[in-house]
């Protein structure tokens, strides 16, 4: 019998890890999580839980020309765009990151996108764009400002988790960022 994913030992073991950025300098659009999840921190591959949506979003959204494996992130780069955190370190909910380490994943993020320089960096995750940024009014979509010559992008959190965004939600939200970068 094949097994079909990890054990809760596994999972609980994977607490803290980190994932790898799939990143590349002068990106199109650097995609930025909040953190990493137990599940994808014991595969080492961003978003991978089944029920995450950021693959079919981006699919649908017409950034990829095929819904991809979370195994085959890598392949973002070719079309120039990436993936990183706010926050690296794995955990089982973001509920369990406080306000003060979100801020300083925004510090960390700040310096990634100065070494980098995406044309966009989006978010994605509106309640923790606020607290990381200190932005209390943000809100879906193109920000006012930039992070240097950076537009910032805040899209909903894509865990099966949100329920106030459907996935029709999700890849209209998503398609708007793709026409914008097109």
């Amino acid at each position: 019998m094949t097994r079909r994913g990890p054990t809760r030992a596994e999972l609980l073991a994977a607490a803290d890890r980190r994932i790898a950025d799939v990143v590349a300098p002068d990106l199109r659009v650097l995609f930025c999580g909040i953190n990493p999840g137990l599940y994808s921190a014991y595969t080492g591959h961003h978003f991978a839980r089944p029920g995450n949506r950021f693959w079919p979003a981006l699919y649908a959204a017409g950034f990829t020309p095929r819904l991809l494996a979370p195994s085959e992130q890598g392949a973002l780069l070719q079309w120039g765009y990436g993936v990183t955190n706010l926050v690296p370190r794995a955990t089982a909910g973001a509920s369990e990151l406080g306000d003060e380490e979100l801020r300083a994943g925004a510090r960390r993020l700040t310096r990634l996108v100065r070494r980098y320089r995406p044309r966009v960096l989006a978010v994605l995750g509106v309640t923790a764009f606020r607290v990381a940024f200190r932005r209390d009014m943000a809100s879906l979509g193109l920000q006012a400002e930039k992070l240097d010559d950076t537009a910032l992008w805040v899209l909903p959190n894509p865990s099966g988790l949100n329920a106030h965004y459907q996935h029709a939600d999700l890849a209209r939200l998503f398609r708007e960022l793709r026409q914008f970068v097109a």
